[in-house]
C-alpha cells in the first residue's frame, strides 16, 4: 500500500505551549470532514489504509493524543477531556466548524467528551467499544493492563499477546492468526517497549473519566448530537450488553450489532462498518 500524504499537517501548541499535538488533514477543504480519533495504542497512521472509505466523498482530519505517534510524550497525567479540548483547537485553527467524530474503544470516550463539551461542533457522533457507567469487569480489565505495563520484563511481552487474543473476535483472530499477528504484535511491542508509561498514563486518565461518571450518572444525558453505535457481537473487552446501556443513556441514539466481529469492529467487519458510517453522515440523523 502507498502512504498516503497529508494535504495540511502540523502541530498544534497545547498546555500553555509547553506541549504538542500533531494533526494530519487529507482534503482541500471544501467537504463535510470526519475525523477519526484514536484507540490507546494507536497512531495517525493506524487509519491510512482506511481513509479510501472515507476520501471520495469527505475531508479527514487526524491527530494524536499526548503519549502517542508524533505529539508530545510526556510522563505526566494525561486527561481524556483535554484530549477533546485539542481537538478543539485544531478545529479553530483550521476553520473547520463542525465534524463527524468517529470514535472506537479509547477514541469513544474522547468522542463522549466532545459530545458533553463540545456538541456544537459535531454533525454527528459514531462510537463503538466503549461504556459510559461505572463496571466492575472493565475496572478489573484495566486494573490487569496496568499491572503488566509496570511489571518488569517478560511481562508487558506477554502482554502484547494477551492484547489481541482478548480484542478480536474469532472469524478475524483465525484470519490473522499466525504470521500476521505476530508482525501486528511485534509492532505494537516495538511501538512502546521503553516508553510503557505511555500506555500507562493514557489508560490512567479514564480514572478521573469514570469518577465524574460515579459522581454525576446523568453527564452524557445532554448530548443531542445523532449517535450512532456500532457494536461487535464477539466484544468481550466491553461486551455488547454493557455497550447496548448507551441507549438509555445518550437520547438520540442508535445501535447496529455487527455479527462475528470482536472489539476493533471498523477492521473486524470493514463491510458493515463502513457503509453504515457514511449513511449516518449523510443523514445526520439516526431516524
Amino acid at each position: 500500500m502507498t502512504t498516503p500524504t497529508p494535504d495540511r499537517s502540523g502541530y498544534q501548541p497545547v498546555e500553555n505551549r509547553t506541549r504538542q499535538i500533531y494533526w494530519e488533514y487529507f482534503g482541500q477543504g471544501e467537504r463535510e470532514v470526519v475525523v477519526m480519533l484514536n484507540g490507546v495504542a494507536m497512531a495517525t497512521p493506524g487509519w491510512y489504509r482506511n481513509l479510501p472509505e472515507l476520501t471520495p466523498t469527505y475531508d479527514v482530519l487526524l491527530y494524536d493524543y499526548l503519549g502517542q505517534g508524533r505529539s508530545s510524550q510526556v510522563d505526566e497525567p494525561y486527561h481524556i477531556d483535554r484530549f477533546a479540548d485539542y481537538l478543539v483547537a485544531i478545529l479553530d485553527r483550521l476553520a473547520i466548524e463542525r465534524v463527524h467524530a468517529v470514535g472506537v474503544s479509547y477514541g469513544g470516550f474522547i468522542g463522549a467528551e466532545l459530545g458533553r463539551l463540545h456538541q456544537d461542533r459535531l454533525h454527528t457522533l459514531t462510537l463503538s467499544g466503549i461504556l459510559l457507567t461505572r463496571e466492575t469487569q472493565f475496572q478489573m480489565y484495566q486494573d490487569l493492563s496496568l499491572r503488566f505495563y509496570t511489571s518488569p520484563d517478560p511481562a508487558f511481552a506477554i502482554y502484547t499477546h494477551y492484547m489481541y487474543e482478548k480484542i478480536f473476535g474469532e472469524a478475524f483472530a483465525s484470519r490473522l492468526y499466525g504470521d500476521k499477528l505476530e508482525r501486528m504484535r511485534q509492532g505494537f511491542f516495538e511501538s512502546y517497549h521503553g516508553k510503557e508509561y505511555c500506555l500507562v498514563r493514557l489508560t490512567e486518565a479514564q480514572n478521573p473519566f469514570f469518577a465524574r461518571i460515579a459522581a454525576d450518572p446523568d453527564l452524557y444525558r445532554g448530548i443531542q448530537t445523532p449517535v450512532l453505535i456500532l457494536t461487535g457481537e464477539q466484544d468481550r473487552a466491553i461486551p455488547p450488553w454493557q455497550q447496548a446501556k448507551l441507549l438509555g443513556i445518550l437520547p438520540h441514539a442508535r445501535q447496529i450489532l455487527l455479527p462475528g466481529s470482536g472489539h476493533m469492529t471498523y477492521m473486524e467487519r470493514p463491510d458493515i462498518f463502513w457503509p453504515s458510517v457514511r449513511a449516518f453522515f449523510a443523514a445526520k440523523s439516526v431516524g
